[in-house]
This record gives structure tokens, C-alpha cells and sequence, in this order.
């Protein structure tokens, strides 16, 4: 980040504010290490100056100056309907989907099963190609079977890695086939920027998209398959005893009218989400990429929508919108783009009048555990992990579901999971079947062995010790450790 006292030096040399920032004593400004005094050197203001360098000290003092927020990468806001761009952001510059890809994935579903070429009932089966994916993941054990329509409740709500590749291999026979088929559709339908090599959107810099790519999905997705809204606007998944949460729970809980989509995270391209509005028949979506944090994508997507309401004239849509291009953002982009806190968010999206300091939403008797972050449900748990850090001010810890209220609103609606199982119509959910390995594309050559399970877990009934990123624990009966790659990758 720029030193304080040299943006300060810039504001004095090139701001039509001046006149009211240089002053021949100094002026005091609030930096995150508290207040410094910084000089600009003029002899032109002389004791007025003085006068306004004490004003804006004490303004500084008393109300301080609202935190810069993180920049967003690139969004497009859509009317679902006519598809009038109504505001955007460099919406054709490349950049990662991350798991927001799997809307892809779905689309090639669903248009399988309208030309007959499978059913909801026809068997997914878990294979050794497809649980060798890091999380996120389900973690069945090899030769479990589940219907399509259990794959793509998982696969839209969960987001599960290892689903996404045995839906493809149940779709296109082989994941690489089903691959071809997801850039088929993606020409298909206009997507110039975007390019496929995995079903799920981990890392691989081959794999690209562009906010405006992403609205034709998602638009396309809705008129070409109503059905679809049926498995992306749900909050969560229960299976069994286990009660799995969307990372876009709190958006569909939240803000009025919230009916979907999917969200995405890979460090390399940020907090990216497709979100969805429907009030009063009109229909609005907006594509999000490259966001700071879980949080900062809800709210900026929830006040974007908000002014899509407002608005109905649009110059472009998303046919005829002027490309300008770009190039996909530089590696680790998440490492660039810190995280805003509990403050920074606040000063930035709170939709209150009276704007308290964080303190105000700080409780010391909250159980940690308790705490509602945005879409964090374990924290080794996979490409849409979301954690606000803990942030605490004080004696206590900031009580995240009242910031929520402020920035994204009160929940509206009782989180009410929908239910999953495993188990097809003409078998039980673990006959034995004959598995192929199926080789992965090539990888990118920055992701090296990160995701590949350190040791395999002991085998033994008493041993309860969890693989990376598994959800379940052993001896359940549908949970193993996640394998070593197989030699195709």
C-alpha cells in the first residue's frame, strides 16, 4: 500500500482541494497506524491555513475519514429479460470463473436431459478420477452411485469438485468429452472470451471467462432451462444428519427478491458470484468478479441490483456490447486485494443512516462458533472458502450477523435446507462397479502437488482422523481419504 504521508504529497500537488489540504503548519491525517503529522510546505494560505489544518484535524478526530474499499474486478448488471446492459465494469476483460464455471456444467446437463440422453434418475457414479479433485469435495467412496438430480443440487449448492467431474463423466462418457461439449455450448452461445479445460473451476490459467460471457450464461440458463431455479436458490443441503451451506445463503436470505445464482473463489481470481433478483415480474442479474472478500461480493452485488431496479434505459446489451478486452488478472490476485474489515465495510456499503464504529457490533458473550461469516462452513474447505478473519475490537469479537444486517440487509427468510441421498432407483447407493481412470487435462504447471492428501488416512473402524477438506468423518460408511493423483495427471 502507497505510504500515507506521499498520497498526501499527491492530494496537495494535483487535488482541487488544496486549498483546503496544504497548510504551512501540517495537517494531521488518520492512517492505520493512528494519526501523523504530514507537511506540504506552502506559504500561500498562512493563518487561515493554520485555522482549516486544525478543522480537519478535529473533523479526522471526531468522525474519521471512511476507509477506501477494495476495488472490484469487473462486473456487468443485466436485465434478465431484454439483456440492456445497465451498468458495467471492463464486463469483456478475461478473467478466472473460478467455481462459477459450474453454471456451465449445469447448462450441458440440463440440455442433456431435454434431448433424452439422460434422465434425473440416470446414475452418477463416484469414480477414482473424480474424488483424486481437491476440495471443495463430498468425499464418497469410489463406486457410490447418486441420481443426476442429487449431482446437481450438490454441484449448484455445495459446489462439490469431485461431483462436477463424475456429472461430466455420467454426461460426456469421459470428462474431457464433456469438456468439449462445455466449450461447444459456450460458442454456441456467444461466450467469445471463454475458455474450458475442467468442469469445476480450480485453478488453471487456460480458463477464462469475462463478466459479459457469464451473463449470457446466466441468462441463458434461466429462458433455456426454467427448471434450473429449482437447485440454484436454495441456502443450503442436508444429508442425512449433516446440514451443508451455500456460500450464497446469506444473499438468498437476505436481500428481497434473491433467487440465485452461484459463487466462485480461486485466489487468482477473487470472490466472483452470479446473483440474481426477481421483484414485482422483473428480473435483474449481475456478475461480480474479482471481490476482496465473501462479504464485500454479497453487499456490492446486492446495492448493484438495488440500482438495476431503478434503472431501465440502457445503450448496449449484452449482444451488441462494445468489446474492449483485457487480460485475465496477474497470479495470487487475492494476495493483492486485502480483505476489507468490519469497519471498511461499514463505511462502504452500511444502508443505515446512523453509521456506528465497529465497536457498536462487537459482543464478548457471543460464541465464536456462532458466528455468521459469509459462507464459511470448515476452513480447509475448498475453492469457495470464505472467512472474514475474526476481527476484534476490544474485549470482544465483532458480531458478524449484525454487520450483515447493515450492509445486506435482515434475514427475511428461515434457512431451510433442501434434502439430498445417495442411491439410485435400480441400485443401492454402493454397488460395486467397474471404474476407468479417467485422465484429467493437463494441469497448470503453478498448481504443482498443492491439492494432492499428505498420507492416506488408517483404515481402521476407530480411527476418526479427517482427509483435507472432507466434511464427513470416517466410519459412516460413504466417506474415505482423498487419494494420491492418479498417473494420468
Amino acid at each position: 500500500m502507497e505510504p500515507a504521508d506521499r498520497v498526501w504529497k499527491r492530494v496537495c500537488r494535483f487535488s482541487a482541494l488544496r486549498v483546503l489540504a496544504c497548510f504551512g503548519l501540517g495537517a494531521a491525517v488518520q492512517t492505520s497506524e493512528g494519526f501523523v503529522k504530514l507537511s506540504c510546505n506552502s506559504r500561500l494560505f498562512g493563518r487561515i491555513g493554520v485555522i482549516l489544518s486544525l478543522t480537519l484535524a478535529a473533523s479526522a478526530l471526531l468522525g474519521g475519514a471512511g476507509p477506501a474499499r477494495a476495488e472490484i474486478g469487473t462486473y456487468i448488471l443485466v436485465d434478465a429479460q431484454t439483456g440492456a446492459v445497465l451498468d458495467e465494469k471492463d464486463a469483456t476483460r478475461q478473467w478466472y470463473p473460478a467455481s462459477l464455471t459450474k453454471m456451465m456444467t449445469a447448462y450441458v446437463t440440463f440440455k442433456a436431459l431435454r434431448e433424452g440422453r439422460a434422465s434425473l434418475t440416470s446414475p452418477v457414479v463416484q469414480s477414482q478420477n473424480s474424488i483424486s479433485e481437491p476440495p471443495s469435495k463430498m468425499g464418497f467412496k469410489v463406486g457410490t452411485r447418486f441420481t443426476v438430480d442429487t449431482a446437481l443440487k450438490i454441484l449448484l449448492v455445495k459446489s462439490a469438485n469431485d461431483v462436477a467431474v463424475a456429472l461430466a463423466e455420467a454426461i460426456g462418457g469421459t470428462e474431457e468429452g464433456f469438456i468439449t461439449l462445455m466449450n461447444t455450448e459456450a460458442a454456441r452461445l456467444g461466450m467469445r472470451d471463454t475458455y474450458y479445460v475442467n468442469p469445476h473451476g480450480l485453478p488453471d490459467n487456460r480458463q477464462v471467462t469475462s463478466a459479459r460471457d457469464l451473463a449470457i450464461l446466466a441468462k441463458a440458463l434461466r429462458d433455456d432451462f426454467p427448471e434450473a431455479r429449482n437447485y440454484y436458490n436454495h441456502p443450503g443441503l442436508k444429508f442425512g444428519k449433516k446440514a451443508l451451506r451455500s456460500a450464497n445463503r446469506e444473499f438468498l436470505l437476505r436481500v428481497p427478491g434473491a433467487d440465485g445464482m452461484k459463487t466462485g473463489y480461486i485466489c487468482n481470481s477473487g470472490y466472483n458470484v452470479a446473483a440474481s433478483v426477481t421483484r414485482n415480474g422483473r428480473t435483474v442479474i449481475a456478475i461480480v468478479l474479482g471481490a476482496a472478500s465473501g462479504l464485500e461480493r454479497i453487499a456490492f452485488s446486492r446495492e448493484l441490483l438495488d440500482k438495476g431496479f431503478q434503472t431501465r434505459s440502457a445503450r448496449y446489451t449484452i449482444d451488441n456490447l462494445p468489446h474492449r478486452g483485457g487480460t485475465p488478472p496477474q497470479d495470487n490476485y487475492c494476495k493483492r486485494n486485502e480483505k476489507p474489515d468490519a469497519d471498511q465495510l461499514l463505511a462502504r456499503y452500511d444502508m443505515t443512516s446512523a453509521k456506528q464504529p465497529v465497536m457498536a457490533y462487537a459482543s464478548s458473550n457471543r460464541d465464536p462458533g456462532a458466528v455468521i461469516i459469509g459462507g464459511i462452513h470448515n476452513a480447509a474447505d475448498d475453492n469457495d472458502v470464505e472467512d472474514e478473519g475474526g476481527v476484534q475490537t476490544g474485549n470482544g469479537k465483532v458480531d458478524w450477523a449484525k454487520v450483515m444486517d447493515k450492509i445486506i440487509g435482515p434475514r427475511r427468510i428461515a434457512y431451510e435446507p433442501i434434502v439430498v441421498s445417495l442411491g439410485t432407483p435400480d441400485g443401492p447407493a454402493r454397488d460395486p462397479v467397474a471404474l476407468a481412470l479417467v485422465p484429467l487435462p493437463s494441469p497448470n504447471p503453478a498448481r504443482g502437488n498443492a491439492f494432492v492428501a499428505a498420507e492416506p488416512v488408517a483404515a481402521a473402524s476407530g480411527d476418526s482422523t479427517n482427509s483435507p477438506g472432507q466434511i464427513f468423518r470416517k466410519g459412516i460408511g460413504f466417506s474415505v481419504p482423498v487419494p494420491a493423483s492418479s498417473p494420468g495427471r
